[in-house]
C-alpha cells in the first residue's frame, strides 16, 4: 500500500524540525521574579523553592547582575516587610520594602523593566489581599490602599505595576490615580484572572504571606471556572490595563488560550511557586530530566498564547536557549 501523507518527512532530522518548529521560546519573553527583605547581607533560600531566595537590597543587586548578563528583561519584585499591621502601612510607605529596592535597581540597572507586585498581602497582619472587617474582606477601602500603594511604586521607579489582590475595580483606580499623579505613562499588568489555587504554598513560604484564618476564595477565582475569567479580563481592559494576566499558568493552559482568541493585548502567565517545586523536587529525586520537562512546560505556556512568562526558572531558561 503506498502512503502519500507522510508527516513524519518534516520530523525527519534536527533540522527540518528547527525549520518548522511552531512555537519558539525567546529570552525576550521571560520575567524573573525575585523576593526583597530589609537587612543586609541577607540571601536566605527558600526551602520549598530550591535555588529560590529571599535577598536583602545589596544582595540582590548582586544577584541581578546573572539577570542582565543573561539578557532577562525584566524582574518582578515582592517586598517583605518589618511589620505587619491592620492598615498595610509599609505597603504603601514610601520608604517601604520595595520602595526602597526599586530605587535601588533602577540605579544599578537603568536597562531592566521593573515590575512590582501591587497586594497588600505581605503587609496585613491578616494576610488576606484587603482590608478585614468583621471577619470579611471588604473591597473599596481595600482599592484605596492598592492604588496608593502602585502610586508609590510609581514615584520609586518602577516601569510597570501589577496589581495581584482581585479586589473589583481596582484597574481603574490605579489609573486614574496614577494619570492624576502625572504617571500616565505607566502600564498595568492586571492579574486579571488569579485563581484561588493549591498551586501557591511555596510562596506563602517565601513571602510569608499565608492568610491567619479563612481563605482567598471570596475575591480569588473558583479553579472551576474558565468563562468567568473572560469576563474579569474584559473588566480589566475596559479599566485601562495595558497587560493582562492568568496565574497559575499550568492548570490553566485553556484559559490562556481562551483569553488570546478572545482579547487583542499583551497577555502575561504566571509559571507559580508550587509548579516549579514540583519539577524541582522530581528532578532532584531523579525522576524528570529537569531541562527537558522545563522547557517543555515553558514551551506549551508560551503555545498557549502567552506573550511573557514569569517564572522562577527564567535563569536556567536563558541559559538553556544560549546551547540549543
Amino acid at each position: 500500500m503506498q502512503i502519500y501523507k507522510r508527516p513524519r518527512r518534516l520530523r525527519y532530522n534536527s533540522r527540518i524540525r528547527d525549520m518548522v518548529r511552531e512555537t519558539r521560546i525567546n529570552v525576550d519573553s521571560l520575567m524573573y521574579p525575585v523576593f526583597v527583605v530589609h537587612g543586609r547581607n541577607i540571601r536566605q533560600e527558600i526551602k520549598a523553592m530550591p535555588g529560590v531566595c529571599r535577598f536583602s537590597i545589596d544582595e540582590l543587586l548582586k544577584e541581578l547582575r546573572e539577570v542582565v548578563d543573561l539578557g532577562i528583561p525584566s524582574i518582578m519584585v515582592f517586598g517583605i516587610p518589618d511589620r505587619k499591621d491592620d492598615l498595610a502601612s509599609e505597603a504603601y510607605d514610601q520608604n517601604g520594602i520595595v520602595q526602597q529596592a526599586v530605587k535601588a535597581i533602577k540605579d544599578s540597572y537603568p536597562q531592566l523593566v521593573v515590575t512590582t507586585d501591587v497586594c497588600l498581602c505581605e503587609y496585613t497582619a491578616s494576610g488576606h489581599c484587603g482590608l478585614v472587617k468583621d471577619g470579611r474582606i471588604v473591597n473599596d477601602p481595600s482599592v484605596e490602599l492598592i492604588a496608593k500603594t502602585a502610586l508609590s511604586h510609581a514615584v520609586a521607579g518602577a516601569d510597570v505595576v501589577a496589581p495581584s489582590d482581585m479586589m473589583d475595580s481596582r484597574v481603574g483606580a490605579i489609573r486614574r490615580l496614577l494619570d492624576d499623579s502625572g504617571y500616565e505613562h505607566i502600564p498595568i499588568m492586571a492579574y486579571s484572572a488569579k485563581y484561588a489555587s493549591a498551586y501557591y504554598g511555596p510562596f506563602r513560604e517565601a513571602a510569608d504571606s499565608a492568610p491567619k484564618f479563612g481563605d482567598r476564595s471570596s475575591y480569588q477565582m473558583d479553579p472551576a471556572n474558565g468563562r468567568e475569567a473572560l469576563r474579569e479580563i474584559a473588566l480589566d481592559i475596559e479599566e485601562g490595563a495595558d497587560i493582562v494576566m492568568v496565574k497559575p499558568a499550568m492548570a490553566y493552559l485553556d484559559v490562556i488560550a481562551k483569553a488570546r482568541e478572545a482579547f487583542n493585548c499583551p497577555i502575561a502567565a504566571y509559571n507559580v511557586s508550587g509548579e516549579y517545586a514540583m519539577v524541582k523536587a522530581a528532578a532532584l529525586n531523579g525522576w524528570i530530566d529537569e531541562k527537558a520537562a522545563v522547557m517543555e512546560m515553558i514551551t506549551a505556556i508560551r503555545r498557549a498564547g502567552a506573550d511573557i512568562i514569569i517564572t522562577y526558572f527564567a535563569k536556567d531558561v536563558a541559559r538553556w536557549l544560549t546551547t540549543l
